[in-house]
C-alpha cells in the first residue's frame, strides 16, 4: 500500500512538471497582495503538492504557511480570519518572505457543479479592496475544479484579481482506480459521516470527467449521469433534497438523448423521492409516473413494483386512502408473483401505514405483524424498528400506553445500533407524545428536545414544525398559553410553506383553543371555522368531530345553549361513525355541564353518566374524578 502511494506521488509530479515550475516561478515574483490559483482534484495529490512545495522552498527566502479551513463549513468572512491567523505566524521572527497556501475552503464554497450561492463568495466579492491593506501578501488557493468555477462565478470582482491559475493534472492510474471504487461501493442508506466523504470521493470523479468549461466526451456521458444519479440519492439518504434535485435534474439533461434506458428511470424515481421528501407532491407524481411509464415499457416489474408503492405513498401523504390501498395491492400482487418476501413484509408495513390513517386499528395492527414476522424470519432487523415504531403508533391509538413506550424503545434501540441518528427524532417524538398522555410532563418535554436537536442537525424543518406542534400542545395542557401558542405559529408557518394542510388545519384549531381560553371569542370562532374549512376541503370527516366539539365550547360560553348543543351532537355522530368511543366522553361531558346550566338536572346527569361509563371502559382515571364530582355535586 505504502509503496503504491509512492509511486502515485512521483507519477503525479512527473506529469505536472511545467505547471510545477510555473507555480515555483509564480511564488518567486510574487510580491504583496498577488492571488493564485492550484486546481487540484484530489486530497492525496494535494498532500503531495505541499509537500513537494515544502522541499523545493525549504532553502529559498520564501516562508510557506498552509492554513487549513477544512474544519469551517460555516465560515462566512474568510478576510477576518486569515488575519488572525496571519498575526499568530507573525509571532515567530523571520526575514523571510511570506506566501500563504490555503487549503480547504471548497467546505464552505461548496464543490457542487450545481447549487446555490454561497455566503462566503458573497463577502469575498464584497470586501475584495479591503485585502489590499489587511492582507498584503501572496494568496494561493489550492481548490478542486468546481469550487475554483464558484469563486470565478460568485465572486467575479476578487476573481479579476486573480494572477494565475495552475491546474494540476490527476494521473490516470489514480483516475483508474478512483473509477473501480466510486461506481463499485455501494451507496449507504443512512445518513453519516461515511456517506459523507462517498459524496466528496463521488463528486472528485464528477470533476474529472466532466471539468469546468470543457465539452463532455460522448464516452463520458452515461458515467456522468450514472455519478449524478449517486450523487443525488446520497444527498437525499444525508438530508438535503435540494441539493438532491439538482444533481438528479443535470443527470436527467445529460440522458435527454436516451430516454429507454434504464439509469433515465432511475433518476426520475429518484427524483420523485426528493419531491416527496419536500413536500413538493404533484411533481413527485409526476416524476414517478414518468418512471413507471418507462418500466412498463420495458417489461421491468421489479421497478412497476417499487414505482407503484412510492405513488401509494404520495396518494397517503396527500390522505387519499382508497388510491393509497390500490396502489399498495398491486404493489403487493407483483411481489407475491415474484415470491419477493422483503417486498412483501414492506407492504404489508405500508398497507398497516393507510388502515392507521382510516382508524382501521385492528387492521392495522395485522398488517404490522405480518410484515415484523417477515422480517424476523428473514433476520431484516434493521427494518423492524420502523415497524416496531408503528405497532407503537396503534398502540397509543388504542390507549394502550405501556405497550407503545415498549414498542418505541425496541424501534429506539435498534436505529442507535446501526447508527440510524435521523430515524431516531421520529421515536423520540412519539415517545414524547406517549408519556405525555400519561401526564410525564419533564419526560414529554425531554424526548421532544431531543428530536428537535435530531431534526436541526438535518435542517430538517418540516419535522422542527411538528415536534415544535407538539411541543406547543404540551405547554397548553401546562396551561402555559403564551408558550404554546408561540410555537404554534411558528409551525404553522412552515406548515404553509411545505402547503401541509392537515397540520394548518390542526395548528389552526389550536390556537383557537389559547383564545377560547383566553375568552377571546371572535378570534378563537375565526381559528375554528379556518380548521373546519380546510378539514371540510379535504373531506377529512374524522378531524372535523373535534373542531364541531371546540366549536360547541365556545358557543356555551357565549351563552348561545341551542347552537352548542348542535355542534356537541355533530361531534358525537361523527365520532360514533369512527367507532371512536373515547373522544365521545368529554363531549358528553360538555352536554351535561350544559343541560345542567338550562336547567335539567335529570337530563345533565344521564349525558354525565354516560361519559363516566367511558372513562371506566378506558381506564381514565383523571376522567373518571372530574365527572364523577360533576355527579355528585348534582346529587347533593
Amino acid at each position: 500500500m505504502l509503496e503504491q502511494l509512492r509511486q502515485n506521488r512521483s507519477v503525479f509530479l512527473e506529469q505536472n512538471q511545467e505547471e510545477f515550475a510555473e507555480l515555483l516561478t509564480f511564488i518567486d515574483f510574487a510580491q504583496g497582495l498577488t492571488i493564485g490559483f492550484i486546481e487540484i482534484n484530489q486530497e492525496p495529490d494535494k498532500a503531495t503538492l505541499v509537500a513537494a512545495l515544502r522541499e523545493h522552498l525549504a532553502e529559498s527566502d520564501v516562508e510557506l504557511a498552509v492554513l487549513n479551513f477544512s474544519q469551517e463549513k460555516n465560515l462566512r468572512f474568510l478576510r477576518e480570519a486569515l488575519i488572525e491567523r496571519i498575526n499568530r505566524i507573525k509571532t515567530r521572527p523571520t526575514d523571510r518572505k511570506l506566501v500563504l497556501l490555503i487549503q480547504g475552503l471548497e467546505v464552505a464554497i461548496g464543490s457542487d457543479g450545481v447549487g446555490a450561492y454561497p455566503p462566503i463568495l458573497q463577502d469575498l466579492n464584497f470586501v475584495r479592496d479591503a485585502y489590499r491593506q489587511s492582507v498584503a501578501y501572496p494568496l494561493l488557493f489550492v481548490l478542486p475544479d468546481y469550487a475554483i468555477t464558484r469563486i470565478s462565478k460568485y465572486a467575479p470582482d476578487f476573481w479579476a484579481w486573480q494572477s494565475g491559475v495552475f491546474r494540476f493534472k490527476t494521473s490516470q492510474q489514480s483516475l483508474e482506480q478512483l473509477k473501480v471504487e466510486a461506481f463499485d461501493r455501494p451507496l449507504a442508506h443512512i445518513a453519516s459521516t461515511e456517506n459523507e466523504a462517498q459524496i466528496e470521493q463521488l463528486k472528485q470523479l464528477l470533476m474529472e470527467l466532466r471539468p469546468s468549461g470543457q465539452t463532455i466526451l460522448p464516452q463520458n456521458l452515461k458515467p456522468c449521469s450514472e455519478l449524478y444519479y449517486k450523487i443525488g440519492s446520497a444527498y437525499l439518504t444525508q438530508q438535503q433534497p435540494e441539493k438532491a434535485r439538482d444533481y438528479l435534474q443535470e443527470g436527467l439533461r445529460l440522458l435527454e438523448r436516451n430516454r429507454d434506458s434504464d439509469l433515465y428511470q432511475s433518476l426520475y424515481r429518484r427524483l420523485g423521492n426528493v419531491y416527496e421528501k419536500m413536500r413538493q407532491f404533484d411533481q413527485a407524481i409526476t416524476a414517478y409516473e414518468e418512471a413507471l411509464k418507462i418500466a412498463r415499457s420495458q417489461n421491468h416489474s421489479e421497478m412497476v413494483k417499487v414505482i407503484l408503492s412510492d405513488l401509494a405513498e404520495v396518494a397517503l401523504e396527500q390522505r387519499k386512502f382508497d388510491q393509497a390501498r390500490m396502489f399498495y395491492q398491486q404493489s403487493l400482487e407483483i411481489a407475491k408473483s415474484q415470491k419477493d418476501f422483503f417486498a412483501q413484509a414492506s407492504t404489508y408495513h405500508n398497507l398497516g401505514n393507510v388502515a392507521l390513517e382510516m382508524r382501521e386499528h385492528g387492521q392495522a395492527k395485522d398488517y404490522y405483524q405480518k410484515a415484523l414476522q417477515i422480517k424476523i424470519d428473514y433476520d431484516d432487523r434493521y427494518t423492524q424498528a420502523s415497524t416496531y415504531h408503528q405497532l407503537g403508533n396503534v398502540a397509543v391509538e388504542m390507549r394502550e400506553y405501556e405497550q407503545a413506550i415498549n414498542y418505541y424503545q425496541k424501534a429506539l434501540q435498534i436505529k442507535i445500533d446501526y447508527g440510524d441518528r435521523y430515524s431516531q427524532g421520529s421515536t423520540y417524538h412519539q415517545l414524547g407524545i406517549v408519556v405525555q398522555k400519561i401526564l410525564k410532563y419533564e419526560q414529554a418535554k425531554h424526548y421532544y428536545q431531543q428530536a428537535l436537536k435530531i431534526f436541526n442537525e438535518y435542517n430538517d424543518r418540516f419535522s422542527q414544525a411538528q415536534t415544535g406542534y407538539q411541543f406547543g400542545n404540551l405547554l397548553l395542557e401546562l396551561q402555559d398559553y403564551e408558550q404554546a401558542k408561540k410555537y404554534y405559529q411558528q409551525a404553522l408557518q412552515i406548515f404553509i410553506e411545505y402547503s401541509d394542510y392537515f397540520f394548518q388545519a390542526r395548528a389552526y384549531q389550536n390556537l383557537g383553543i389559547i383564545a377560547l381560553k383566553l375568552q377571546d371569542y371572535e378570534q378563537a370562532k375565526k381559528y375554528y371555522q379556518q380548521a373546519l374549512q380546510i378539514f371540510s376541503k379535504y373531506n377529512d370527516r374524522y378531524s372535523q368531530a373535534s373542531v364541531y366539539g371546540q366549536l360547541g365550547v365556545l358557543t356555551e360560553s357565549m351563552g348561545e345553549y341551542q347552537g352548542a348543543k348542535v355542534y356537541y351532537q355533530q361531534a358525537l355522530q361523527i365520532f360514533s361513525k369512527y367507532n371512536d368511543r373515547y373522544s365521545q366522553a368529554p363531549i358528553y361531558n360538555q352536554l351535561g355541564l350544559l343541560t345542567e346550566a338550562e336547567g335539567n338536572p335529570a337530563e345533565a346527569r344521564n349525558y354525565l353518566q354516560q361519559a363516566l361509563e367511558i372513562c371506566f371502559e378506558f381506564g381514565d382515571n383523571r376522567g373518571i374524578t372530574s365527572v364523577q364530582e360533576q355527579i355528585d355535586r348534582l346529587s347533593s
